[in-house]
């Protein structure tokens, strides 16, 4: 009986690390497990795609999975992979809170992780972090604001605009950077009347949207143009999120806006690659560009240097705390796109075709 149940023991502790994705590889690589957020973001697709060409073609073996914003997925996914033995992980979370658990089991198999585009909070686990300039988003998306509404003359010359914020998820920590950077450009002008917001909402806390839900912003703008704009027009949507931006322009159009004639500026985030379309036909002012081959090829120098025991290109030491410690990063730097530079940063860049956004 005895043996029996020593059998079916390992019969349910294989089953569990093949349902997992088998991390251990017959070939004697070392596993990487890599862990995004969702697969119903262009970004995060191209994201794991990248990150998993670039580590194979280093000769590491890559678990790739993507939990579909449901966090006790991921937090089961990050179980499995360190059960199965990988080598190193590459985590971008939905909600870094609920891995604490988790990555506290990875350290105590000394299984290296390393934070990607999202900050892990509360945790002394993490190595390093990729990312992108997240303050610096902000402070981009602040200033096409300001220099296309000759913001900083506009008291002078009697001029004023409607805005409303669309920020990011309250469990990205990337959100609140990009807020606080938004925020430095654009209070001032909030202060002294040249910005109007109707809604009063331009707190963080008033303005973050869980989830980066497209349905909510969606939703938002819906109730701010009907409760706040029937006898005037939204003149910028300061949005966080390319995403956003859609939701925003269906509704738009709804309400009869029209481009050319009173068409709000609408910022973005992330590139994709309806973004870059919707500014060639006028329907998205701006959008910033994040190259994730760029960040990929970051994290994967990373990774090498954890896995062979040296140290990595860092360019930051200081902005990143997540409570427990500084977290060693690299940033890399955001370029804002408009109709203005889109083929020579996107086409002529490589990251996207003229085929593919439809240029004749």
């Amino acid at each position: 009986m005895k043996k029996i149940f020593v059998v079916l023991l390992m019969a349910t502790v294989a089953a569990s690390l093949v349902f997992a994705g088998g991390a251990s590889d017959n070939s004697g690589k070392q596993v990487v497990g890599v862990l995004m957020p969702t697969q119903s973001s262009e970004r995060w697709i191209n994201d794991g795609g990248n990150m998993k060409k670039m580590l194979e073609s280093k000769g590491y073996a890559v678990e790739l999975q993507c939990a579909e914003d449901d966090v006790q997925m991921q937090v089961s996914q990050l179980e499995n992979m360190i059960a199965s033995g990988v080598d190193c992980l590459v985590i971008a979370s939905i909600d870094s809170t609920a891995l604490v658990n988790g990555l506290a089991t990875a350290k105590q198999n000394n299984i290296p992780v390393i934070a990607y585009d999202r900050l892990l909070m509360d945790t002394d686990a993490v190595s390093y972090y990729a990312t992108f300039d997240n303050k610096g988003v902000g402070t981009a998306i602040g200033k096409y604001i300001e220099e296309k509404k000759g913001l900083a003359t506009a008291a002078a010359e009697g001029r004023s605009y409607t805005i409303e914020f669309f920020m990011g998820s309250p469990d990205d920590n990337n959100a609140l950077f990009l807020y606080n950077g938004c925020m430095e450009v654009l209070k001032p002008y909030l202060d002294n009347g040249v910005l109007r917001c109707k809604t009063g909402r331009t707190s963080f806390q008033d303005t973050c949207i869980l989830r980066w839900s497209q349905e909510t912003a969606q939703q938002w703008c819906e109730n701010y143009l009907a409760g706040f704009y029937a006898d005037e027009k939204l003149d910028i949507a300061c949005s966080a999120f390319d995403g956003f931006a859609y939701g925003i322009r269906s509704v738009l159009e709804g309400a009869g806006y029209k481009v050319g004639q009173d068409w709000p500026l609408i910022t973005g985030q992330d590139a994709d690659l309806m973004a870059v379309r919707n500014i060639i036909s006028g329907h998205q002012t701006m959008t910033i560009y994040k190259d994730t081959r760029l960040l990929a090829s970051k994290c994967v120098t990373m990774v090498e240097a954890v896995l062979k025991g040296f140290q990595p290109e860092i360019n930051d030491t200081t902005q990143y705390n997540n409570g427990v410690n500084v977290v060693p990063s690299y940033l890399c730097e955001p370029v804002p796109v408009d109709k203005d530079n889109y083929v020579k940063v996107i086409v002529d860049g490589g990251y996207y075709t003229k085929e593919q956004l439809k240029i004749n």
